[in-house]
């Protein structure tokens, strides 16, 4: 998702807005100056398009306070870090001398900015805004945050600039795949990035929390061409309080969900850590293809090395899919077998099948293990197909799917893996029970009709009996 940010001084409403956006009340608003002090992250959607929306605290940059000094910091690492700068001001009060600071501030930064006068409702006339196009930016909307008016036209800009970036970026995808870099903080990540690339491309520090973005460069490997993006460690949460960190985890996990593959990077000399299998969590919620590399390896001796291989075999049993390479990024070697290694794993995760080798596939295994009875009815696994890849799913249509536990499509997922030789990608196996038109029973008679029959039986005799009475008399 695009982070846009939303800047400007004291009390212009920016958390009216924030809350006018994403729908919510999650910002606190109130005629306060300096009410917002910390960064707020919402989720903005347009169309098909997602955002991360963040609001941020009143922008007074030469105001020495302590208070206001940090929410400053809060505000200048927003727009470092931000996709769209949305420059929020106020319309009733006029161009104020610390909106004209702010300019100067956002001016220096490359990225697509929107001017915002807000509290303008039913303005029409251009000379009014004179003073704020004076400031030179081009993209100016009118807008009342309190009342919806102009928030469409705000969400067309956004819009139209999400398919800007979308276009600029889109060469990415097209001449190679992503592959993301993550693991806990000072583990090589960039050092092993400088090796694939045989330059210092990223700082390489012997501090934990060096990377703080996520930052990708291109990489050719042979013949292939790759996507390389290095990310910043990933701590305990207790263990996290500076807000710079938070943001950065936020960047980490965007850059996930955007990946082909993942290689997850372990400590050689720390072993397999609770964090790193916490690391891991996050990486299967996603299903992105995986590669697991065990770094410094060559600084271990024979006994640790064992050491770790068995603790390896024995805590990552769940996801025995993914390779395991054994590395030194600083002295550059297991590159090869890394690389082989990731390669597998994103054409596994492409990997098309047709219907009759999936039918097949799932007869055997049908031989092999049929599930279990479940309340006198065994589950009828009829016919499966393709629905989807990275990761590929397959779909298994039947009757009285749902009484299939969770153990039985392990199985299933294991015996497709192996059966297509998928290696380092997950597979999902999805359940759909068929519909039997016959099924519904029809509705029983209304009592009511029943009722009204007998009462018209009832009067039938009745008339019956009188008349029979009246010819014998």
């Amino acid at each position: 998702m695009k982070t846009i940010v939303i800047v400007g001084r004291p009390n212009v409403g920016k958390s009216s807005l924030f809350n006018r956006l994403t729908k919510t009340r999650d910002a606190i608003v109130a005629d306060f100056p300096g009410l917002t002090r910390d960064r707020h992250y919402g989720k903005l959607e347009i169309q098909d398009s997602q955002f991360l929306l963040v609001d941020t605290g009143g922008f007074e940059p030469k105001n020495k306070e302590q208070i206001v000094q940090e929410m400053a910091f809060q505000t200048k690492q927003a727009i470092n870090e931000s996709d769209i700068i949305i420059f929020m001001m106020d319309y009733r009060k006029g161009l104020h001398p610390t909106d004209e600071h702010i300019a100067d501030v956002i001016r220096k930064n490359d990225k697509p900015k929107i001017i915002v006068i807000n509290k303008a409702e039913g303005i029409l006339d251009e000379k009014a805004f004179s003073d704020f196009y004076g400031l030179g930016f081009k993209n100016l909307i009118r807008l009342s945050s309190a009342h919806g008016e102009g928030i469409s036209a705000l969400k067309d800009f956004l819009l139209s600039f999400d398919e800007a970036i979308k276009e600029a970026v889109s060469f990415l995808l097209f001449i190679g795949f992503v592959v993301t870099l993550i693991g806990k903080p000072n583990v090589g990540k960039s050092t092993l990035i400088n090796g694939l690339l045989g330059e210092d491309r990223f700082i390489a520090f012997d501090q934990p929390g060096t990377t703080r973005d996520a930052i990708s460069t291109e990489f050719n490997w042979g013949k292939d061409t790759y996507i390389l993006t290095d990310t910043a460690g990933i701590r305990k949460k207790g263990k996290v309080f500076e807000t710079i960190e938070k943001f950065s985890i936020i960047k980490t996990l965007n850059a996930l969900e955007e990946s082909n593959i993942v290689i997850l990077l372990i400590d050689g000399k720390e072993g397999l850590t609770a964090q790193d299998l916490h690391i891991l969590a996050f990486i299967l919620e996603t299903g992105r293809s995986l590669v697991v590399a065990v770094n410094k390896w060559d600084s271990l001796d024979i006994y640790e090395k064992d050491k770790i291989k068995n603790q390896i075999d024995r805590k990552l049993s769940f996801v025995n899919f993914a390779e395991v390479v054994f590395i030194s990024a600083l002295n550059k070697t297991g590159f090869s077998e890394m690389m082989k290694a990731t390669k597998k794993a994103y054409l596994s995760s492409q990997k098309k099948l047709t219907t009759p080798q999936i039918n097949s596939v799932l007869e055997n295994a049908l031989i092999t293990h049929p599930p279990k009875i479940i309340k006198g009815i065994r589950p009828k696994l009829k016919y499966a197909h393709q629905g989807g890849l990275n990761p590929p799913q397959i779909i298994i249509h039947g009757n009285h799917l749902n009484e299939i536990k969770k153990d039985y499509l392990v199985f299933l997922e294991s015996f497709f893996r192996k059966s297509f030789h998928l290696v380092g990608t997950p597979i999902k196996v999805l359940l759909k029970n068929s519909d039997n038109p016959f099924d519904k029973k029809d509705s029983k008679p209304k009592k009511t009709g029943l009722v009204t029959r007998r009462k018209i039986k009832n009067e039938f005799r009745e008339k019956l009996n009188k008349k029979n009475i009246s010819n014998q008399s």
